[in-house]
């Protein structure tokens, strides 16, 4: 945790230990620590630093979709849940998804590289359905480019 440490002051330096920018320190940690999410242990660290009290990050962290307060894995998908996809059959490309990573939504497979899970529209309407990984979109989807997709996330990280 002590490289996190100096990464999270870091962090709270470039935003001046200001809690009105409670938001963007977290996503900003969250980016930065492996797992993608707010630890309780890095809540305690932010809270004390800002001064602020620790239920004011849970405030924060259980608001907003984008922070998470559980870890995830390496690749974290996340599938549009919006009208235009579920018109488009995103339902196909769920279904694909799991099959191809034997886990179900809000799950994370038993060697913490993919993580599933639903978002609302990120603006990918127009090439619908699209699910965005690591805040990469990846859109007009099909079984087969959704399996071509996990295999070279596969691929790449067992090089």
């Amino acid at each position: 945790m002590n490289s996190n440490y100096t990464q999270i002051d870091h962090i709270l330096k470039k935003f001046n230990h200001d809690e009105k920018s409670l938001i963007h320190i977290l996503q900003h940690i969250q980016d930065e620590v492996e797992g993608q999410y707010i630890s309780e242990e890095i809540a305690d660290y932010v809270a004390h630093k800002l001064g602020i009290n620790k239920n004011r990050i849970y405030e924060v962290l259980t608001f907003f979709a984008a922070l998470n307060e559980t870890k995830k894995g390496k690749y974290l998908i996340q599938l549009c849940d919006s009208s235009v996809c579920r018109i488009k059959d995103s339902n196909s490309i769920q279904n694909a998804l799991e099959n191809i990573l034997n886990i179900k939504i809000g799950e994370t497979t038993e060697d913490n590289m993919f993580t599933l899970e639903y978002t609302a529209c990120f603006g990918a309407c127009d090439i619908s359905p699209a699910i965005r990984i690591n805040k990469k979109v990846y859109g007009n989807l099909t079984k087969d480019k959704v399996n071509k997709i996990i295999n070279n996330l596969k691929g790449e990280s067992y090089e």
